[in-house]
């Protein structure tokens, strides 16, 4: 009897566009079943507004997934972003009394005591990474668990929320008849999609930038030292397209995707003119493609100055050996890439995704990077639940 085939979703619900993706588990590694991208409804400036049309979307989605594919979705890891995710430090001492063996109960009472950070009321712990483990004193521990000593300590980082906004997406996809898995900061997903182990151990950072929203997560081999938000996003550019050039915002859209670029060095324009959208009762207008340029240019440096300010808070602003990935659909814009290398003074690429079977190459987008993440992330938890049940001995087999 052939068994169940064991699938995981992703779902990135965009304040501009909601993808799913749908993988299957085939010995150990994870193939691409299915995709959808659709236009998102029900967001306002990064925040559900209306969730009954959040819902509406992602049933879409799943719905486009399913009759492509053949397969039911009925779980799904959900990614969070937005302004209101927030990273905050804690710190956990346990007195163990006397010499003794560090047992897991004492790395569990050490890491509740961490999780005690003074936070307002509408706030929750989304996810939590220990940094270290200090050791009578001793630090750089990654495990203690049977080390001798007569005190603990732990370092961690910890990714909050907002209860409200969390509780609000939850309760869309709930109402699109899925259930969630578990809910994972849309930048860690695109780290996790896009960032070999190996390109940790000196230092990384990954930057999402989307319409509304630009998330940031930084590490140094396992450890996570940062998890912010920066204020500028992809609208921030389409905005100052329009105030600059006097056009509506889907016009300095449709200018930003058909002429963008981020540096005068690195575009092939020159002084060409740039025909510029019009009323139909209007002529059209034209404008030098330097003054295009110009305009995201600039916009791009101060995105990447704030980048780098989080970064000095963490002591990583000359510590990124790993370089920069940057994930998005907003990092799509031509020569963004130039721009973030020159301003954080490290090398700087695209994170696009890795680790997937059957991937096509007309995915291998930065604005697919959250989903898959997302969905590799599911795949992680079903497959501990899987080897959970394989070892668990006779029982497990029965029940399996």
């Amino acid at each position: 009897m052939a068994e169940k085939p064991i699938y995981a979703a992703g779902l990135d619900a965009g304040s501009r566009t909601t993808r799913l993706v749908v993988c299957v588990l085939e010995k150990g590694r994870v193939r691409l079943v299915g995709c959808a991208a659709v236009e998102s409804r029900g967001w306002l400036k990064g925040k559900i507004a209306d969730q009954r049309a959040v819902a509406d979307t992602v049933r879409t989605a799943l719905h486009e997934v399913e009759a492509s594919t053949g397969v039911s979705v009925d779980s799904v890891v959900v990614g969070m972003g937005g302004s209101t995710v927030r990273g905050a430090s804690g710190r956990g001492v346990v007195e163990l009394g006397h010499l003794r063996e560090i047992d897991q109960r004492d790395v569990n009472r050490a890491v509740d005591r961490a999780c005690r950070v003074q936070a307002q009321p509408d706030r929750m712990i989304l996810q939590l990474f220990p940094q270290d483990f200090v050791v009578d004193g001793h630090p750089g521990h990654y495990d203690p668990r049977k080390m001798l000593a007569s005190q603990l300590e732990v370092n961690v980082h910890l990714v909050m929320t907002s209860v409200q906004e969390h509780n609000s997406l939850v309760g869309a996809v709930n109402q699109a008849h899925m259930v969630v898995e578990e809910t994972v900061f849309e930048a860690l997903a695109a780290s996790y999609a896009a960032v070999l182990p190996e390109d940790r151990r000196e230092g990384v950072a990954v930057v999402d930038i989307g319409a509304e929203s630009t998330e940031l997560v930084v590490y140094y081999g396992d450890a996570m030292h940062l998890a912010s938000t920066v204020r500028v996003c992809g609208d921030h550019f389409t905005r100052d397209l329009a105030k600059g050039l006097r056009l509506s915002f889907e016009e300095a859209e449709q200018v930003k995707l058909e002429y963008g670029c981020c540096a005068l060095s690195g575009g092939s324009l020159g002084n060409v003119l740039v025909e510029l959208p019009a009323p139909d009762d209007r002529e059209p207008r034209e404008e030098q493609w330097t003054l295009v340029s110009r305009i995201l240019e600039a916009r791009a440096v101060e995105l990447f100055r704030f980048v780098r300010a989080e970064l000095a808070r963490v002591g990583m602003d000359r510590a990124l050996g790993g370089g920069v990935f940057l994930a998005g659909g907003a990092a799509r814009l031509p020569d963004l890439c130039d721009v973030a290398a020159r301003v954080l003074d490290c090398q700087t690429r695209y994170g696009l995704t890795v680790g997937i079977l059957d991937w096509p190459r007309e995915m291998d987008d930065p604005e697919w990077t959250t989903a898959a993440g997302l969905a590799m992330y599911s795949a992680k938890l079903k497959a501990k639940v899987e080897h959970q049940r394989e070892t668990a001995g006779w029982l497990g087999r029965i029940l399996k």
